[in-house]
């Protein structure tokens, strides 16, 4: 029997703890969708702009010192699903209001959950990965 296995597309990227990592996910990002031919897709834009902030969040909340965090972006065809590894503890929450907490940053999950269809945290030892997905075209 000759049944055919359809292999999801993906794309594993480690990047350091630097400034310079979010950009590189972006870019990372963009060269896969176009890799992938969804460059012309309405949502391609909001997937770079998700990737952009939970490569922030990861950044900014879950690199320890010494570290860095992995972008894992994957497409099956139906669905693009972007995810940030890292290493540190705690939970991702969503900041509803602006100036409600006295912060000024801390809105990225809220545009995430804002744009994508689907987002969420899973566990990983050490550590915690955020997601989040996209009906495709």
């Amino acid at each position: 029997m000759n049944a055919q296995t359809e292999v999801a597309y993906q794309r594993d990227q480690f990047f350091g703890r630097s400034r310079r990592s979010v950009p590189a996910a972006r870019r990372f990002t963009e060269w896969s969708l176009t890799y992938w031919g969804l460059t012309e897709w309405r949502r391609a834009e909001d997937v770079t702009l998700c990737v952009s902030e939970l490569a922030t969040n990861a950044l900014v909340h879950g690199v320890p010192p010494g570290r860095g965090f992995l972008l894992r972006l994957r497409y099956d065809g139906a669905v693009v699903r972007a995810e940030a590894h890292d290493s540190g503890a705690g939970v991702p929450r969503i900041v509803e209001e602006a100036g409600g907490d006295g912060q000024e940053g801390g809105r990225g999950l809220l545009l995430v959950s804002a744009l994508a269809d689907k987002w969420g945290v899973g566990t990983r030892a050490p550590g915690k990965l955020v997601w989040c997905e996209f009906a495709a075209p």
